[in-house]
């Protein structure tokens, strides 16, 4: 029985080619201007799942999914009044479900979509997997979803790279197909900002898939340095941000086996991190959130080039009320 599951999920296992390009829908005209401010946020929405009240079994918890339909329609309406409120010019959205046993089959993009009508909206998918079969007593179940970016600048190319680093079969067949989005936005003085969207592994363990993935994004870096782009890299990173220290969390769990620190070598020349130091991106979910227990950390957060000033940087505490992670600002300019 085992083993015919197991020929199944090798035979319909999810291979998205290394480069796929990816449709905007609703795409806008309006172009940067440099020396003009705009803002990215950044949030992993944790599939309108992983409010305050949940743990997740793979970091110790037992849970595999949000409590109700109720309860993740809850969530994904405070998610989205948050993001309406904040009125940012750019979103990097992770772990958006369309249609996962884990939110109810409760179609997220949709409603970002229909909150968002003046955006431009692009999806890349990152986990499609017929049927999770862990925890044995509450599986997962089938998981489709991805990344979203919005934008309410022009949208000239849009691509999906697959990362580089995949766990042993069979456990690659029930992860996520891990990968960056690439979003080249025109200027008007005839340059690109390249705006990447990442989500880093987290469960692999020492951090060997993780490496390959910095690997591939140092490489992917350093051909758009040598072509003068504008460059901001954002998202969950899966590492803590340089520059952050989660001691200034209080906090009575220890620090967790999966939480990797980035090598100070990935930093390219003139290069810099940009994070909210002060308030917390992510927690862990071996129980539900009690401040003061659960370890918190800054994961989320954007590395910028050289000729993009950064004016101000700020998370948000929302205290995981919707999700495991706290959303962060910044505010830009292109020199």
């Amino acid at each position: 029985m085992i083993g015919a599951f197991l020929l199944y999920m090798t035979i319909t296992d999810y291979e998205p080619k290394p480069v796929i390009p990816l449709k905007v829908t609703n795409n806008t005209n309006h172009l940067l201007k440099p020396g003009v401010p705009f803002t990215v946020t950044t949030f992993n929405i944790g599939y309108a799942g992983l409010d305050k009240n949940q743990d997740f079994f793979m970091d110790g918890g037992s849970r595999s999914g949000s409590t109700s339909k109720e309860q993740t329609l809850s969530n994904l309406n405070g998610i989205l009044k948050f993001l309406k409120k904040e009125a940012s010019s750019f979103y990097l959205l992770q772990e958006v479900d369309v249609d996962s046993s884990r939110s109810f089959h409760i179609n997220q993009t949709t409603a970002i979509q229909r909150q968002f009508p003046g955006y431009g909206m692009v999806f890349a998918q990152n986990y499609l997997v017929p049927w999770v079969p862990v925890p044995v007593f509450d599986p997962m179940g089938s998981v489709n979803s991805g990344l979203v970016t919005l934008s309410s600048y022009k949208l000239k190319q849009n691509t999906r790279y697959s990362l580089y680093g995949k766990e042993d079969w069979p456990q690659q067949l029930f992860d996520l197909d891990r990968c960056i989005t690439e979003h080249r936005i025109p200027v008007e003085n005839g340059n690109e900002l390249i705006l990447v969207h990442v989500h880093l592994s987290a469960y692999d363990k020492g951090g060997k898939v993780r490496k390959q993935q910095l690997t591939f994004l140092k490489e992917f870096i350093q051909r758009h340095v040598k072509a003068g782009h504008y460059l901001i890299i954002g998202g969950d990173w899966n590492h803590l941000i340089p520059g952050t220290n989660p001691k200034r969390f209080q906090s009575t769990e220890s620090w967790p086996e999966w939480m990797q620190t980035i090598p100070p070598d990935f930093l390219p020349k003139g290069f810099s991190w940009v994070a909210d130091p002060q308030v917390p991106t992510s927690r862990t979910l071996a129980i539900p959130y009690k401040n003061g227990v659960n370890f918190k950390s800054n994961i989320d957060g954007f590395l910028v080039s050289p000729n993009v000033t950064v004016k101000k940087v700020y998370g948000h505490p929302l205290e995981f009320d919707y999700s495991d992670h706290n959303p962060v600002t910044a505010q830009f300019i292109l020199n």
